[in-house]
């Protein structure tokens, strides 16, 4: 059946049977990000975060419920969807295996490793496919596989990331070994950053909300590879030259 709600603007909204996916709990939490921006369209990418840890990806209902809460056009709410990869538009396994086959990582054997786990992951003679998940999408040990842009850590390629956390310098065995434990409902420790949990968990923390999980922001996400140049310019007195206090504007009308 479908009702009539009031959205934070004090509209009346045809809610298009969204209530029945997202409960009291999740209005109150997309009204409380909603209070953290001077305008409520700003509250857009993490409230699509938000839908996420609710049902493990954007839905069309997910897409009506934040169009609906910032008086946003459906449109305006896919528009957003579709141009983030981090905004998936099927449903997610427990866990989110993300592997960097951008340049660097690719020719460190990223690419390899990528290769390898499609392979373990498929069924039935098939390797598994980008955004493909192997076994029921958000039961226990199930694996949502993606081929990723650069993730930022090319001092310790070839990386993946579960649910966005570091596991550095991979080999295809590795990788294996690590999903393998993942699919046993192990969670190996990261190299570096927060303890793992699941992928919808993290995505409240994206949204805003760690339920118990405070000191996760406290993960130590810097190594010592990544700090060593600032470290040899510290010992050798390396610095940058100061940023004049009037700098001029280059004339690009004469150019």
């Amino acid at each position: 059946m479908t009702t009539t709600v009031t959205n934070v603007d004090g509209a009346n909204v045809d809610d298009g049977g969204v209530d029945k996916v997202f409960g009291a709990d999740t209005v109150d939490k997309a009204r409380q990000i909603i209070a953290r921006y001077p305008q409520s369209r700003s509250a857009l990418l993490p409230m699509l975060h938000l839908v996420q840890s609710v049902q493990g990806y954007v839905s069309q209902a997910g897409i009506r419920f934040c169009a609906r809460e910032l008086n946003l056009a459906e449109a305006e709410v896919a528009a957003v969807v579709t141009f983030y990869t981090m905004y998936k538009r099927k449903p997610c396994g427990e866990h989110l295996v993300s592997v960097c086959t951008n340049t660097l990582c690719a020719a460190l054997g990223g690419d390899a490793i990528y290769a390898t786990l499609r392979e373990r992951l498929g069924a039935d003679g098939r390797p598994l496919g980008h955004e493909e998940t192997a076994g029921t999408p958000g039961e226990p040990g199930s694996i949502t596989l993606e081929h990723a842009e650069c993730l930022a850590a090319c001092d310790f390629g070839p990386v993946l990331q579960v649910n966005y956390e570091y596991f550095d310098n991979q080999t295809p065995e590795r990788a294996v070994e690590l999903v393998d434990a993942l699919r046993r409902g192990e969670r190996p420790d990261p190299t570096r950053g927060a303890p793992l949990t699941d992928f919808r968990d993290v995505e409240a923390q994206l949204a805003g909300f760690f339920e118990g999980r405070e000191s996760d922001v406290d993960g130590p996400s810097a190594a010592r590879e990544t700090l060593r140049g600032a470290q040899i310019a510290a010992e050798s007195g390396w610095t940058a030259p100061p940023m004049p206090s009037e700098a001029p504007l280059p004339n690009v009308e004469s150019r």
